[in-house]
Formats: C-alpha cells, structure tokens, sequence
C-alpha cells in the first residue's frame, strides 16, 4: 500500500501546483427564522461574500417564496443593475429593495406583511463567474398581534438583526 503513495503522491502534487479547477463560489447569509407583525414592515436580511469584485453590472440577485405546505416556489424580486420588483402577483406594492450590492447586501423589505406572507423565503446572489453557491433560505412566521412581551421580544430581534 505504501508503495501506491510513493507514486500517487508526486501524481498529485503535480495536478494541484499546474493549476486544477478549483470550485469557487457565493457564501451568502440570512436568518433563518423570522416572526413578523400582520401589517409591519419587515427586512429580509441576505448578505454574501464573492470570491471576485463585486460589480453592480454582473452581480444578479434573485428572491423566491415557497407557501407553506407548498413544493413551488414563485419569483417575487429580481436585482441586476436596478431593481425589479413584482408587477403582479401578492407581492406587488410588498416587496422593495433595501441592499446594496457594493456591500454585499441583497437584502429586501417586505411592507405592510400579510398572514398570507408566511412561508420560506430563498435569496439567491451570483457574481460571474462565481455563481457556485448555496441558496439562503428564511422561514417567515406572521402573526396576527403580538403580546406585550413578544413585542418587546420582536423589538430586539429587529435591533440585535440590524447590527449583524
């Protein structure tokens, strides 16, 4: 066996120094539960990291929501070089910009939140050629009314989200 390494081993320092592809690719981050107030205003919050420059004109941004109990997904927000937000659909006059790609922040704002609004949220950041990456995901919970202590709960996720 150790005879195998001793020709293996060069084999395979060579294939690393000459330069193989290696995958590159988008670290993106978002919360991964959120609880919003029935006609709030909410921000959902992705931001990434490119291994390459970041560029107003290559870099694309693609939000998508899932239902609950539901397997389909729906666009409901696309960024690239200005904001494009639904023309139809629940969320339009809803979902609004509020990133900044230069940042790396593809962050949107949902106004005036409905109990419709729950479900899963997907943010999806590509900077070519570094388009490899996960897909970050948002589980909404809207709520009619918020108790006393759960406001103040909410309050501090918003601030203690804010400074992340």
């Amino acid at each position: 066996m150790s005879r195998v390494w001793i020709y293996l081993f060069p084999a395979l320092c060579a294939l690393v120094l000459t330069g193989v592809h290696h995958v590159e690719g988008m670290e993106l981050f978002t919360s991964s539960e959120l609880e919003a107030v029935n006609g709030t205003d909410l921000r959902l919050k992705c931001t990434f990291k490119s291994t390459h420059p970041l560029s107003e004109e290559r870099v694309s941004v693609s939000w998508s929501f899932r239902p609950l109990g539901k397997t389909t997904e729906e666009s409901i927000f696309h960024y690239q070089n200005s904001a494009f937000p639904p023309k139809t659909g629940m969320f339009k006059g809803h979902a609004v910009w509020s990133g900044d790609i230069m940042k790396g922040d593809a962050s949107i704002t949902l106004q005036n939140v409905q109990l419709r609004f729950n479900g899963t949220y997907s943010c999806q950041v590509k900077n070519p050629p570094d388009i490899q990456g996960f897909v970050g995901e948002i589980s909404l919970r809207v709520i009619e009314k918020a108790a006393e202590g759960q406001k103040y709960l909410i309050n501090w996720a918003r601030v203690a989200d804010s400074l992340l």
